[in-house]
């Protein structure tokens, strides 16, 4: 069964660089670059890939909202951003994970598959 992963990132070079990367890696890729067309797509990922600073919301929102609904709860989530400290995302939401970018790749590679194992 492939896996899934669902990512939203306003920046859409980044988003597709994130697309290629993980299909190569063999997951479906949902990706997204506002909450509002994140909220209009209906799955169950084995992970969420979310942007702190969106054009349309905070990512910490989503996290929130995701984290407080029973049927997301499970699903891990990795926040990134290059304006907040993991501290204050600790505070914020309850993601599994938080990247501040700029990172590496292999980081990124490897916190996701940690977590969805």
């Amino acid at each position: 069964m492939k896996r899934e992963i669902t990512i939203l990132e306003d920046d859409q070079d980044i988003r597709e660089i994130f697309t290629y990367l993980f299909t190569s890696e063999g997951y479906k890729v949902n990706a997204f670059g506002s909450v509002s067309a994140f909220e209009d797509h209906q799955s169950h990922p084995d992970i969420f890939l979310l942007d702190v600073m969106l054009p349309d919301g905070s990512g910490l929102d989503v996290c929130k909202n995701l984290k407080a609904d029973l049927g997301y709860a499970s699903i891990p989530v990795i926040m990134m951003s290059a304006h907040l400290e993991k501290v204050n995302m600790i505070k914020s939401c309850k993601a599994e994970e938080f990247l501040e970018k700029p990172f590496d790749i292999n980081l990124l590679l490897y916190h996701v598959d940690k977590l969805i194992k």
